[in-house]
């Protein structure tokens, strides 16, 4: 359940930025949502896993909210009770995914994608209304260059080396409708972003990796936009990236 000031707020003159962060109790997720916190948001820190997550929010002063980006009546109860709390919502960080290993087969593509993709659909569609009564809504989409079809082919790019299917698929299907956000809400912000090779719990088969707290770096930016800031990109923290 989601704590939160009660009565709705209005966007013009508000002092506070209202923001959901999916997968948000671990890695990249929860150091966005900790530096958030710390430029004064109001981060509703989503999470599968209720114990995980409440003790997560507990630690960077966030409030927690069950959500399961796979789930329709989770997506649908978690904005709902940011709704009822706050109102609207400012900001939205699709930041939930998994990786999976060598397997490809049916039953692991479809839910590779299904929270890789089509949870951005998911939870972007049940946000949509809170974000329209922003007067400076922003997504951000957690993507990968390892769904970009410039880098898996540049043998100067880590991503050349790179055997996950699926994970890039997906990703390169989480970029494309992020885009797509973006041409269709332009009344929204909408951009993607490549965060660096990052040391998590996700890649913690391939032994190195910076830390989240770096990669969050750029997800922070993108999250922080002025009224008047891009939409419809794809960046790392060098800028705009092909794909």
């Amino acid at each position: 359940m989601a704590n939160g000031r009660s009565g709705p707020f209005i966007s013009e003159g508000r002092d506070v930025t209202v923001t959901l962060i999916t997968g948000a109790n671990k890695g990249i997720g929860f150091e966005t949502a900790k530096q958030l916190s710390e430029l004064g948001h109001v981060v509703y820190l989503g999470a599968r896993d209720v114990e995980r997550g409440e003790k997560a929010a507990a630690a960077i002063g966030a409030r927690f909210v069950q959500l399961d980006v796979t789930d329709d009546a989770s997506v649908s109860g978690a904005v709902a009770a940011i709704g009822s709390a706050e109102g609207l919502l400012d900001v939205l960080v699709h930041n939930a995914g998994i990786l999976t290993g060598d397997d490809v087969d049916g039953p692991t593509a479809l839910r590779v994608f299904d929270t890789n993709a089509v949870g951005i659909v998911r939870v972007t569609q049940a946000a949509l209304p809170l974000l329209r009564k922003s007067a400076n809504p922003t997504v951000v989409t957690v993507s990968s260059s390892a769904g970009s079809f410039w880098a898996v082919n540049n043998p100067d790019r880590p991503e050349f080396h790179v055997r996950a299917a699926l994970y890039s698929a997906s990703k390169a299907a989480a970029t494309m409708v992020t885009v797509q956000y973006a041409k269709s809400q332009p009344g929204i912000k909408f951009n993607a972003l490549e965060p660096g090779f990052t040391a998590t719990d996700m890649t913690a088969g391939f032994g190195v990796g910076r830390a989240p707290e770096e990669s969050a770096k750029t997800v922070v930016r993108l999250a922080t936009l002025p009224v008047d800031g891009p939409t419809g990109t794809f960046q790392d923290e060098s800028g705009d990236l092909p794909w």
